[in-house]
């Protein structure tokens, strides 16, 4: 099996380089990330430039866009053969609830959705690299058991990991997405020549995290695993708004 690693925090981070020693020995594994930090751009393509791939002393392919510019270019022509799975991480940093719709980490596996086999993105709940090796043991667990798994396609799992020792985890719980409230305010900055800028403030406070979601799981030590899919049609919203329409043409 031939995996393709991607993340959106750069080819120099060490959660990519985590991730690649953890499956190195269990598939054909190649790496494609952006050529720098490339945090919270979503499912972001590059449209206005062409991206340039570049092979690093360490066989990583460094190209200079996003997250889901690398897997849709190793996945339709730059590598071959094909890559049967797509697997993203490992994130420093969560991805829980709301942020999976800014993630450029839950992006690239999404990305792979296409694939037959489920896409994974990982991410350990700290800025720090003291816990990846608990990420990248339960990355390589998981990865492994992907074959027993009976999915839809188009499916995505969606990983965090707390920030703790491996011997401190309490096991693995399947979560459904838990809910942040609103963000602060953007922050207001002058420069020393009166021009006004803005800082993106931190991501709002837990408002949705009780049991059952993936912000309650990980704060009680357990492993969160979340199934993801792209379809965001409100089914429930169709009937109802069939008198709406009335009247409109």
């Amino acid at each position: 099996m031939r995996i393709l690693i991607s993340n959106d925090d750069g080819v120099n981070a060490p959660g990519i380089a985590a991730l690649h020693q953890a499956l190195a020995d269990y598939a054909d594994c190649v790496v494609v990330a952006p050529a720098e930090d490339r945090s919270g751009v979503s499912s972001a393509l590059t449209l206005d430039r062409p991206l340039h791939p570049m092979r690093l002393a360490n066989g990583y392919l460094s190209i200079n866009g996003t997250p889901t510019d690398c897997v849709h270019l190793g996945l339709n022509g730059l590598l071959e053969p094909v890559p049967e799975m797509v697997v993203s991480g490992i994130n420093l940093g969560a991805n829980l609830g709301d942020d999976v719709l800014y993630s450029g980490t839950v992006a690239a596996a999404l990305e792979g959705r296409f694939l037959t086999r489920p896409a994974f993105a990982f991410s350990l709940l700290s800025r720090q690299a003291d816990n990846l090796p608990t990420a990248a043991y339960f990355a390589r667990r998981l990865v492994e058991a992907h074959e027993r798994l009976a999915l839809p396609p188009r499916t995505v799992l969606n990983v965090n990991v707390p920030n703790l020792p491996l011997e401190n985890i309490r096991g693995v719980q399947l979560t459904r997405l838990g809910h942040r409230a609103r963000a602060a305010a953007p922050v207001k900055v002058v420069n020393p020549r009166g021009k006004e800028g803005y800082w993106i403030a931190a991501a709002g406070d837990v408002e949705d995290g009780g049991p059952g979601t993936d912000f309650h799981a990980v704060m009680q030590g357990y492993v969160s695993i979340t199934p993801l899919q792209l379809n965001r049609t409100f089914n429930e919203a169709l009937e109802s708004m069939d008198g709406w329409l009335e009247g409109i043409f």
